[in-house]
């Protein structure tokens, strides 16, 4: 199923400027995979490290958490520090 994934400013050239994208995904891994063959320079980012916002809970680390067409999802740039 297609999922709507909103992308944060620096991304979006990547993807023609467009604010969000559609990639089939059942969780969030595929999620990821399915943004990753849509452009290197998605994949770039995804590799540096990201989390996945799924209506307002963030995930950083689990690939395995379900999505849906009816989520809200949206993907962050990872802060690091500490």
């Amino acid at each position: 199923m297609a999922v709507e994934v909103h992308l944060w400013s620096g991304l979006r050239r990547f993807v023609d400027g467009r604010e969000s994208v559609e990639v089939e995904a059942s969780n969030v891994g595929e999620l990821l995979r399915g943004l990753a063959k849509i452009d290197p320079g998605l994949e770039a980012a995804i590799d540096a490290g990201v989390s996945v916002s799924i209506d307002g809970r963030i995930y950083g680390y689990t690939l395995t958490e379900p999505v849906s067409p009816e989520n809200e999802i949206y993907l962050l740039q990872r802060i690091k520090g500490g």
